[in-house]
């Protein structure tokens, strides 16, 4: 295992043993063998740690790649991620959600040969939204921009979070708002984007279908509230007249896909 893994994969779990499995496969099936895989765990009560020990111990029998974790309260989601921020030592980390797989075993070998070395504030792709048995849905309604800025997220979260791959010093320096209830991950993107562009780094679309996302989750299950929280963020990064026309745009947008 190099000293210094190409990707960081940040798996954030609390009473998941339902749907950590397959999270866990995907990262284990992976190819490309210069990655970690670290678990933050907010001490769980079930038995997510006893299918996280022995992926941890298959992975050590193998031989192949490392898989750290660490189990203890926190106050929340985006806490813990934090914490996932600080312990990451690739050079690009994502968040991948229990329940939330890697497309393919390919995918990070897939994405390690489209950068080539250099450094990008992001690497970015699809997203296709699968049932709990892992099986299609749809794809993700919101479609990746050909080009990703800081202000391509006046359009909503275009990138799908599990899709977003941070350059990890640039990520490190723009932690998650543990202020925010349900969208700190829409306000960082927004903030990840903005310092990349103020460091001069490109970001690169791998125009690849990166992450199968699990229908249910956090914010799904607080839909009216994430939307009223995103709207506030939208209005503190663009201003209130802009989060009012493109709210309205949603709306009629929503109106005319019925």
């Amino acid at each position: 295992m190099p000293l210094s893994p190409l990707f960081s994969v940040i798996t954030v779990t609390f009473n998941a043993a339902s749907t950590i499995g397959a999270t866990l496969l995907s990262v284990e099936r992976q190819t490309y063998p210069e990655v970690e895989h670290i678990i933050v765990d907010g001490l769980s009560t079930d038995s997510t740690m006893a299918l996280v020990r022995a992926y941890a111990q298959r992975s050590a029998g193998a031989g192949s790649h490392s898989v750290r974790w660490l189990s203890e309260r926190d106050d929340g989601l985006y806490y813990a991620m934090n914490k996932g921020l600080r312990l990451a030592q690739g050079k690009y980390l994502v968040f991948l959600n229990a329940g939330d797989t890697l497309h393919s075993p390919s995918t990070l070998a897939s994405i390690a040969r489209l950068q080539e070395g250099r450094d990008y504030s992001v690497l970015y792709g699809e997203t296709d939204i699968v049932d709990a048995a892992g099986s299609f849905l749809r794809h993700r309604r919101l479609r990746a921009p050909s080009a990703l800025t800081s202000r391509s997220f006046r359009q909503g979260m275009l990138v799908c979070h599990q899709s977003l791959y941070a350059l990890t010093s640039l990520a490190r320096s723009v932690p998650y708002d543990t202020r925010i209830r349900f969208s700190a991950d829409y306000d960082w993107a927004i903030r990840l984007l903005t310092e990349g562009e103020r460091r001069g780094l490109p970001t690169l679309n791998t125009r690849l279908v990166l992450t199968d996302y699990l229908s249910e989750g956090l914010t799904t299950r607080n839909h009216r509230r994430s939307l009223l929280e995103r709207f506030r963020l939208m209005s503190r990064h663009y201003g209130t007249a802009v989060a009012l026309a493109e709210h309205l745009w949603f709306a009629v947008r929503a109106i005319l896909q019925r």
